[in-house]
Parts: structure tokens; sequence; C-alpha cells
């Protein structure tokens, strides 16, 4: 019995997990997660803007954008989608991009429908955890989800 835990405690350990429950049907959150233009309004913690320069939306599709720090600080990203089933969940691969961005991730989002509302749980997962912790503590990596899912909350409200 013990052994079966194990692997759980590991996965634990390297993983960032992050859920919120929105007043507003699946589709429509899912949509929020779909569109660049939508993404530009929300994507990131409290005080950041996000500047999408590719985006693909589609298994192995890319999204390529900036998100600018409130300091001025610029920060590259590369998504690469992995799996996309509309409206349930996405699945992609953050990092990895000949520019040497410093974090790699992979991450599930799963888009449950609740009645009229939607809970979202984002899963990601870092290769270890010491890299986990890191990312945590320097980019402030929890906080920033769950700003990035009170965003979200907000722009939900406007789009209906």
């Amino acid at each position: 019995m013990a052994a079966s835990a194990k692997p759980d405690a590991a996965l634990e350990a390297r993983s960032i997990i992050t859920t919120r429950v929105f007043d507003a049907p699946r589709a429509l959150v899912f949509k929020a997660w779909s569109y660049p233009k939508h993404l530009a309004e929300w994507w990131g913690p409290t005080g950041f803007t996000t500047t999408t320069h590719r985006f693909e939306f589609q298994p192995g599709g890319v999204w390529r954008f900036v998100m600018h720090g409130p300091d001025g600080t610029d920060y590259q990203n590369l998504i690469t989608f992995d799996e996309i089933v509309k409206p349930e969940k996405l699945v992609y691969h953050h990092g990895g991009s000949a520019e040497g961005e410093p974090v790699q991730f992979d991450v599930t989002v799963a888009f449950e429908a609740l009645g009229d509302k939607t809970r979202v749980t984002m899963h990601a997962v870092f290769p270890t955890a010491a890299e986990r912790n890191r990312v945590a503590e320097k980019y402030g990596a929890i906080e920033g989800a769950q700003q990035t899912l009170g965003r979200l909350a907000l722009y939900l409200t406007a789009m209906r």
C-alpha cells in the first residue's frame, strides 16, 4: 500500500494546483481561454498585461506571448498545446523555446460544468520538486495563478 502512495507524494511535490469556481457557464469560460483577444484582458497576475505574437489554438499549435510586469520587466513565454478537448480540457507545455526560457512545466486545465457555474482546475507539474519550489519563490507562481484566475472571474462578468 505504501508503494502506491509514493508516486502520488512525488507528483504532489512537483505540482501547483489552483482551483476556482466561476459564475459562468463552461462554454463561456472555455471561450475566454481560446482567443488571444480574451486572454489579453485577464492572463497573468494583478498588474500584468499580455501581448500575443502568435496564437494557434490546436494540438501542436503554439502561443507565443510576452507578459509585461508592473515594474516594466518583460517575460517571454511559449506555450505548446498538446491536447484540446472543447470545452472540457486543455493540456499544454510551457517553455522550451530557443530563447532559453527559464521555466518549463506541463499544465492540465480541467473545465467542470456545475450547472450555470464552472470549476476550473489548473494542475501544473514541474520536472522536479526543487524546480517547483524555485518557481514558486522566485516568480510567485502560486499567488500569481490565484490572481490570474481572479482576473478571469472579473473578465467573465464583463463577457456576460
